[in-house]
């Protein structure tokens, strides 16, 4: 009925890109971000100017991860270490808080702006699992995650939500690192065994492989099925109505 092995007892769900529509959004507020940075110091240094990828450079350095280990990684991918800076850097600011800031103004407008739709097919999913009484969690590196839930009208799906928040006030390292997913787990009094975990982000995906889960779902929603289940998933699809249907690829 649920598409995965009968002793999955808890499903801990990321949200940008498994629950709702937002990934694109967070990919093109990456963009912006990341453009406007390279632009200034390509006039800076007197280089070229190389865009951000809004796809290769989104999957491979940004998504999935804690806002600030992201705009290090992709930085650094392009020969760019700058200062850590402080939180309250604003935007235009050359530190990493200063771009992290830049990227989280940006999304929230777009946010704002565009408004917030979950997947169908994961809001019946989810609606299943309330119904069976199976503990559920979101599980994401986003500090405006409830928000975003509220926004898309399903806040109340869940029974525990380990966010960018929590993840900053418990010191847990973000993914690729299980350790997000495993305190979910352990908010649901279930061992990683017996708990799925649901991604579309291949750094999700291998912290859930990391982390020992009983089943990993690598949701392709961008074409990448291949690169999903060598970081780790154990069954891929393109939606999680899928899973209900038994069409899994």
């Amino acid at each position: 009925m649920l598409g995965l092995p009968d002793d999955i007892r808890a499903f801990l769900f990321d949200l940008d890109g498994v629950l709702t529509q937002t990934a694109k959004v967070h990919a093109a507020a990456w963009k912006d971000t990341f453009d406007t940075f390279l632009r200034a110091e390509a006039d800076r240094t007197g280089g070229p100017f190389a865009p951000f990828d809004a796809v290769a450079d989104y999957d491979t350095y940004v998504d999935g991860r804690p806002r600030l280990d992201g705009t290090r990684a992709f930085l650094h991918s392009r020969g760019v270490d700058l200062p850590e800076g402080g939180a309250d850097d604003p935007p235009g600011t050359r530190s990493v808080n200063g771009v992290s800031t830049a990227k989280n103004d940006t999304v929230l407008r777009m946010i704002k702006d565009q408004g917030v739709q979950p997947y169908a097919g994961s809001v019946e999913y989810v609606h299943r699992l309330r119904e069976l009484g199976l503990p559920r969690a979101v599980v994401s590196s986003s500090a405006n995650c409830r928000d975003v839930l509220r926004a898309a009208g399903i806040d109340d799906l869940f029974d525990v939500i380990v966010d960018g928040v929590v993840a900053a006030r418990e010191g847990l390292p973000g993914k690729p690192a299980p350790d997000t997913y495993l305190a979910a787990a352990r908010a649901l009094g279930v061992e990683p065994a017996r708990a799925a975990v649901f991604e579309d982000a291949l750094a999700g995906v291998a912290s859930g492989r990391a982390g020992g889960f009983g089943a990993v779902v690598g949701v392709d929603r961008t074409g990448q099925a291949e690169e999903l289940r060598r970081s780790g998933a154990t069954v891929v699809v393109a939606d999680l109505a899928q899973l209900y249907r038994g069409e899994p690829r």
